[in-house]
């Protein structure tokens, strides 16, 4: 899970969480919309680098060993290539997604890989949803459940490389919750 409208907000694990930087973040997208107007095209906010620099965050390797290999690559993937519009996410600035995440009544099943770098987009929608804190590697509260895979990064979930996708538990999940 990728909480857009929080990382929009916030930047990841809140690094940019100021309104100055919100402001400075809508000013720039605001001037960059204009200036592809004008040139009719979309400036692209760049994908996963070809070449990974030594320093690159564990992060960004992890989305290479997915998006620039025969494992994920896709000739018309943003990550896979030359990213995403710059502007594409302009109104996530705006939109806390997650806002009324208390009033969901439906059962809802969260699964995240404990070393993803995005794991913390789960347990805020989790303590959104249900009040409580993540304790551990599963919470239940009434009908939500937060299962956390041991071992697993974010990429390992997309595809099962690593055989770590809990086939069983969503399908127990389904034939409950879908009655």
């Amino acid at each position: 899970m990728y909480d857009m409208t929080k990382v929009n907000i916030e930047g990841y694990f809140a690094s940019e969480d100021t309104k100055e930087q919100r402001m400075e973040k809508r000013r720039a997208m605001a001037a960059q919309r204009i200036e592809d107007f004008r040139s009719g095209t979309y400036k692209r906010g760049g994908g996963v680098p070809a070449e990974l620099p030594d320093d690159a965050p564990w992060f960004v390797k992890d989305y290479h060993s997915y998006y620039k290999t025969e494992r994920g690559y896709h000739e018309r993937s943003g990550n896979s290539n030359d990213g995403w519009n710059v502007t594409g996410c302009q109104s996530f600035l705006n939109q806390p997604i997650l806002a009324f995440a208390n009033e969901i009544e439906t059962p809802v099943l969260l699964i995240h890989g404990e070393k993803a770098h995005s794991r913390y987009f789960s347990e805020y929608a989790f303590e959104k949803m249900t009040g409580k804190k993540m304790e551990g590697k599963r919470a239940i509260e009434g009908n939500k459940e937060l299962l956390i895979i041991p071992g697993a990064s974010h990429v390992d979930l997309y595809d099962d490389v690593a055989g770590v996708i809990p086939y069983d538990k969503m399908e127990a999940f389904f034939n409950e919750s879908l009655k």
